[in-house]
């Protein structure tokens, strides 16, 4: 259904009636370009949003109209495949009957969820061979989803008979899945890299990897809310944001800078841990300020110097992540300590990727046709890294507890 929509910012219940007159409503295209995608997980047909058709800037409602008419047998089944990338969730109505949608509409602003593959039956007359349905869809973008190319429709829907609609909805999870999949593996390793490091702990007196279980785990926690937001339905985007955002990103980067303090044996320095802590807990403030939804009545200039703020914090602990793994190599030249050093490095790709976004370095590839972000190629190289670790570390007190045990 990509034919020239109409299309309208604002809100009205009566715009969803077949019999409105949409005719002053300004028109969009959502022909895609050949081989468009989005920047994410390739789901193909991929057009830009308002932001970029004559509304910057603007975030609220939107509606979008078409009349389709269908001649054909009397009765036949059809259906229609929600489109699979909106900005930020939506509700369709056919013929003035609301049929469903992602978002939670009941309050004001929504509740948004993410838009996953999903498919509408149609109504159907069996006393007539034309059937006219006019489809409208009732749009919400959210200030956490806007900028750059957001706003409304990406991809857009598709009509047919229902059994085909049925195998392209199989498709397009399928899809989906595809884009995800790497992320839900990579919570598992880093579970499993955790029970390994606990295993580690238990034959040493001390406790010097705590902070490693806790950073291993924390990415694990963060690293799962994207499969969780886009795979079930029980995430919303303003709970994943406060996750991550506020908590879990802040938290992370903590929990890593002390665990690289701890393996590079720099306890020496007290200072150092009181210093992640103030860092951290100023950014998990200022992280709170700066969203949206948070005192929402604020001027943009008060969240933009919340946002500085943060900019700052996070080059404030990426130096001190730098200074942590160049004073560990600077202090012992073993191959462990060097393949330590680097698997510093490919974690911390993933922990500080923004500002690498930043400095131009490319986010995305896409093989197969499925979008592999930096931070996932970087995970994979890291994990391989640890485990190495783990086990030289591991077979190096087994041959402690060897030599000790002969020398008795």
């Amino acid at each position: 259904m990509n034919e020239p929509w109409r299309f309208r910012v604002g809100d009205d219940d009566r715009w969803a009636s077949p019999d409105f007159d949409d005719g002053e409503w300004e028109t969009v295209d959502l022909t895609p370009a050949p081989g468009a995608h989005d920047g994410d997980v390739g789901l193909p047909g991929y057009v830009t949003g308002w932001s970029q058709r004559g509304h910057a800037g603007y975030t609220g409602y939107a509606w979008y109209r078409t009349k389709v008419t269908v001649h054909g047998d009397s009765g036949r089944a059809l259906a229609l495949a929600g489109p699979t990338l909106v900005d930020s969730t939506y509700q369709l109505y056919v013929n003035g009957k609301m049929l469903g949608g992602p978002g939670g509409f009941s309050r004001s602003p929504p509740t948004v969820y993410a838009v996953r593959p999903s498919v509408f039956p149609l109504p159907s007359s069996p006393s007539t061979d034309t059937q006219t349905y006019v489809i409208a869809f009732r749009v919400w973008l959210d200030p956490l989803e806007a900028g750059g190319e957001s706003g409304g429709m990406h991809i857009a829907p598709v009509m047919g008979d229902a059994e085909a609609i049925q195998q392209l909805h199989q498709l397009q999870w399928l899809q989906t899945f595809k884009g995800y999949v790497v992320d839900a593996a990579e919570p598992l390793a880093f579970v499993m890299l955790a029970i390994m490091v606990l295993a580690l702990m238990a034959g040493r007196t001390g406790d010097g990897y705590r902070w490693l279980v806790v950073a291993l785990l924390c990415l694990a926690l963060l690293r799962a809310q994207q499969v969780l937001f886009f795979w079930t339905p029980y995430v919303s985007l303003r709970g994943y944001d406060i996750a991550v955002t506020v908590i879990l990103k802040p938290l992370t980067l903590a929990a890593w800078l002390l665990a690289w303090r701890d393996w590079f044996r720099l306890n020496r320095h007290p200072w150092l841990g009181y210093a992640i802590s103030v860092l951290t807990l100023a950014y998990i403030a200022f992280a709170c300020i700066g969203r949206p939804w948070f005192a929402p009545d604020a001027t943009q200039g008060f969240k933009a110097v919340a946002h500085v703020v943060v900019m700052g914090l996070r080059l404030a602990l990426a130096a001190l992540y730098l200074w942590i793994v160049g004073l560990g190599v600077a202090r012992s030249a073993k191959l462990s300590t060097w393949l330590a050093a680097l698997a510093a490095i490919f974690v911390g790709v993933g922990l500080f990727a923004t500002e690498l976004n930043a400095l131009g370095i490319p986010g995305i590839w896409f093989p197969f046709g499925t979008g592999v972000s930096r931070s996932q190629y970087a995970y994979g190289v890291f994990t391989a890294l640890l485990f190495a670790l783990i086990l030289m570390r591991s077979a190096g007190d087994v041959r402690s507890k060897g030599s000790s045990t002969a020398s008795a």
